[in-house]
């Protein structure tokens, strides 16, 4: 019987991993942490769509409340005082005007 030979972990490492295959993991590593489109970057962009895509969908909503507030006004007296009143504070002659302001803390 012959005896066990017991492989050390370097002659594992000559017959088993080549050359190529140490260049090409390099490689795919460099490309996937270090480049400008890396795994982070893109995760990071991604959010950032994402953050503006929220955002505009805010504005368009504000944008459409000022459409119809601005079509009001322009067709409808009564919508017209009412904004006039609301935002600028503006009174008539026989009335007083009360302004409540939340204080935050």
């Amino acid at each position: 019987m012959k005896p066990k030979r017991h492989r050390t972990f370097l002659q594992w490492c000559r017959r088993y991993i080549s050359l190529s295959l140490v260049a090409i993991t390099g490689a795919l590593a460099y490309i996937m942490f270090f480049t400008e489109k890396s795994t982070g970057e893109t995760y990071r962009y991604t959010r950032k769509v994402e953050q503006l895509k929220a955002q505009l969908k805010s504005e368009q909503d504000s944008l459409e409340y000022y459409k119809r507030l601005n079509k009001n006004v322009y067709t409808s007296v009564d919508a017209m005082e009412q904004v006039v009143r609301e935002n600028f504070h503006m009174q008539r002659a026989n009335e007083d005007v009360y302004v409540v302001e939340r204080v935050s803390r």
